[in-house]
């Protein structure tokens, strides 16, 4: 499938991607040559090939919703560049 300048400047419009005058020609051949590979995909014949993989009939193992670690504040607000009252302090942001 062939493209011309004014199709991939549209895209990269669209894409919000500044490109260059200069290689817009470029991009429309490669732009081309990836279609056509595409293209090519879908003549393939696959009636008679299995998915080899899918979403469907995967189940997750479910574990318990524990805390298995903390308990120790103040090991953790030692590394803190500030702390007060068991919170980090942070500078303020918003006035």
């Amino acid at each position: 499938m062939s493209m011309d300048k004014a199709t991939v400047a549209r895209i990269a419009t669209l894409a919000r991607i500044k490109v260059p005058e200069e290689e817009l020609e470029h991009l429309a051949g490669e732009l081309g040559q990836i279609l056509g590979w595409v293209e090519q995909l879908g003549e393939v014949d696959t009636a008679d090939v299995e998915p080899m993989t899918g979403v469907g009939g995967v189940s997750l193992p479910w574990r318990k919703d524990e805390v298995t670690d903390g308990g120790y504040p103040e090991r953790i607000l030692s590394n803190a560049p500030g702390a007060e009252a068991g919170f980090f302090t942070v500078a303020k942001v918003v006035e």
